[in-house]
């Protein structure tokens, strides 16, 4: 009995001292707006890393299976609408600027996950610029989730695991919205003027 009350007391001034010395504990939350608990963030940037090394070929294969999946949106990209094999795509120079753009827009907008203001304001922008292209239906930033995942996967390789998946699914998800909210404000703006 006498042991267990001495831990129990040393405890107590352990933290005591803590609380009064120490700094702070880092951060465990992050910002409300923020889809992510702080461990997921910090999978989710750790992991974006790879990614951020192989963007164009990330993005490249994302876009070749965008295209698969979703022939008809082809027509909405006036430098490479010719392109209808995939040999032609992955040889294309326009389609690898393009998919660079995108990659970048993405790469830009995980590594602002720690400040959501930027990220918001950098995504609602690119969002809003979408509503320049004739014939963009809001609903086409949706399409680019699946192929957007399966670039990932295969850019990760092995350290592409159930949980790594389902967070970037969340972050995914998240960009997309954003990228809509943007894009619907741009359209109202538009609307009213």
């Amino acid at each position: 009995m006498g042991c267990e009350l001495s831990k129990l007391t040393a405890a107590k001034s352990r933290n005591q001292n803590a609380r009064e010395g120490s700094p702070p504990p880092p951060q465990t939350t992050t910002d409300p707006r923020l889809p992510l608990t702080a461990r997921q963030k910090f999978t989710v940037m750790a992991s974006w890393r790879a990614v951020g090394r192989a963007l164009e070929p990330t993005g490249v294969y994302m876009f070749i299976r965008l295209f698969e999946e979703n022939a008809e949106l082809l027509n909405l990209f006036t430098k490479f609408r010719d392109l209808k094999t995939k040999e032609q795509q992955s040889s294309s120079m326009e389609l690898a600027e393009h998919a660079r753009t995108v990659m970048m827009t993405l790469d830009e907008g995980i590594k602002s996950l720690d400040d959501m203001d930027t990220f918001l304001a950098y995504l609602h922008q690119a969002g809003a610029s979408h509503t320049k292209i004739p014939g963009f239906d809001r609903q086409y930033f949706w399409k680019i989730e699946k192929p957007f995942l399966d670039a990932v996967e295969r850019t990760l390789e092995d350290r592409y695991s159930e949980n790594v998946e389902s967070i970037y699914k969340l972050t995914i998800k998240f960009i997309i919205e954003t990228l809509i909210d943007g894009f619907d404000k741009a359209q109202s703006e538009k609307a009213k003027s």
